[in-house]
């Protein structure tokens, strides 16, 4: 098991974000966390990368209990999030960008050959390479956030949102992408309110509701549970 939360709760001052959550992700794996705007599925995500204190419960990543380990040495074990609203550097040029994503990394060989990873998988990145990143689109903003974030060469990468504010195409295309970095062997935990783009490319799901996880299963289960489909792909 490389990622186990066991019985997460989470405080904001005094209000409860997180009521005992318990998930876990194998490696290989695409799982998705679904839910309504104010689920607590982006405070799951902070927690997990260490930019939220627990309040109680453990997490466990590849063997270890990381639940008080700071964010940045998280991200050295190979924990990596691409954050929601992308938080692209607007000053610096896209290969920067990338650079930026490789900081814990010594390897040189290695980066050149995972930027050269990235940049096939984004050929759009490619094309913008020394335009600064605050001038992309928004979905070519998204492709970078994500590139960052597989230039430190992640064990498990978290994507939170990864389609928010995108064109229908772009979905399309981000999704895509998202199922050929999992088949080149990293393992994914996916937030998204796209539940039917998450659930169909996952093996496994989540559905959060006001911080508690409600249902759990396969995305094929999920994505024909009546009550998924009522709630969360506008099926009745």
């Amino acid at each position: 098991m490389l990622l186990e939360l066991d019985n997460v709760t989470l405080l904001y001052g005094r209000i409860q974000a997180l009521h005992g959550i318990s998930l876990t992700v194998d490696e290989g794996e695409i799982v998705a966390l679904i839910g309504a705007n104010g689920a607590g599925k982006t405070t799951t995500m902070r927690a997990i990368s260490g930019l939220r204190p627990v309040a109680s419960g453990s997490i466990r990543f590849n063997g270890e209990d990381i639940t008080r380990l700071r964010a940045d040495l998280r991200v050295v074990r190979g924990l990596c999030q691409s954050p929601e609203g992308r938080g692209v550097f607007p000053g610096m040029s896209v290969l920067d960008n990338l650079d930026m994503g490789a900081y814990t990394r010594k390897d040189r060989a290695g980066i050149a050959a995972d930027l050269e990873r990235v940049l096939t998988l984004f050929p759009r990145l490619k094309e913008r390479a020394k335009q600064a990143g605050g001038t992309l689109s928004g979905g070519e903003q998204q492709m970078l956030a994500v590139g960052r974030a597989l230039m430190s060469r992640p064990k498990l990468l978290l994507l939170d949102e990864p389609s928010m504010g995108l064109a229908p195409m772009l979905i399309q295309q981000i999704f895509d992408i998202i199922t050929e970095i999992n088949q080149q062997g990293t393992t994914i935990l996916l937030v998204e309110q796209n539940a039917q783009q998450a659930l169909s490319r996952a093996h496994r799901g989540y559905v959060l509701e006001t911080g508690n996880i409600v249902r759990s299963g396969t995305g094929t289960e999920l994505l024909h549970d009546p009550a998924v489909k009522e709630a969360y792909l506008g099926v009745a």
